[in-house]
């Protein structure tokens, strides 16, 4: 996810869907065993839960993955470590992100010399493009950055179809994002870098996505939806939505 920085960025540059209870598979709990993991990546696991979204998100060994917006790597490492030597994990990095920032190319670039099947991938927000077709894409905590002011109207449609084009037919996309009160749509996505499950479901859906399932996993019902999640008081305690959505073929 990318910090508030709306100002320095305009400166610079099918069936019904089901919760899904997921459980934390010994395969899984094996990828966060992974002694190329750092020790502040193991700091974030109570919260992030790792085994349980790995296992939402269905990643296999040997699949290939992408994982739309790495920021620091989190999500990147675990996919690295569950698909195996045999696999591979695209690490995508928008342009516009490291334009605004250096630290994300370095931490790109940290992750790709780490990860003999982890490729590094920068272009702009708005096209994500891959070098194969993908088994599985997945991504945390940035949806809803699509939606921010420097970026064009159109910016959340565009990748959409950009993510639904790089799947394979099959495929499927994970999107974790932070709860913003229902019927917000995408309106305060710059303001509380929040946004409504049901604008990200609509939008997907136009792509050509079908929601296959969701969990509960980050749900956290105290959550007014009401702060930004940068806010000291609901940091790292905010409402997220888990969803997974399917291309037909």
């Amino acid at each position: 996810m990318i910090r508030p920085l709306t100002l320095a960025l305009m400166l610079a540059v099918s069936a019904t869907p089901l919760a899904a209870k997921q459980a934390a598979a010994p395969p899984y709990k094996t990828a966060l065993a992974d002694p190329a993991r750092p020790a502040a990546d193991r700091a974030r696991d109570a919260a992030r839960k790792p085994a349980e979204l790995l296992a939402f998100a269905q990643v296999k060994p040997g699949q290939k993955v992408g994982d739309y917006v790495m920021g620091g790597g989190y999500v990147t490492r675990l996919l690295a470590a569950a698909v195996g030597p045999s696999g591979k994990v695209y690490a995508f990095q928008p342009a516009e992100f490291i334009k605004f920032k250096a630290q994300y190319g370095t931490d790109q670039a940290a992750v790709d010399a780490a990860y003999v099947n982890v490729d590094a991938v920068a272009g702009p927000f708005a096209a994500p493009a891959f070098p194969e077709p993908l088994d599985t894409i997945v991504t945390v905590q940035n949806f809803h950055d699509l939606y921010l002011k420097p970026f064009p109207e159109g910016t959340g449609d565009k990748a959409s179809a950009a993510l639904f084009a790089a799947l394979k037919p099959g495929g499927t996309l994970v999107v974790v994002d932070h709860s913003a009160a229902k019927g917000s749509g995408t309106t305060l996505s710059d303001s509380l870098h929040r946004i409504d499950k049901d604008a990200v479901v609509a939008t997907l859906t136009k792509a050509g996505f079908k929601l296959e399932a969701e969990s509960d996993l980050y749900r956290r019902p105290a959550d007014p939806r009401s702060a930004n999640v940068f806010d000291d008081k609901i940091r790292g305690k905010t409402d997220q939505f888990t969803l997974r959505f399917r291309k037909p073929g």
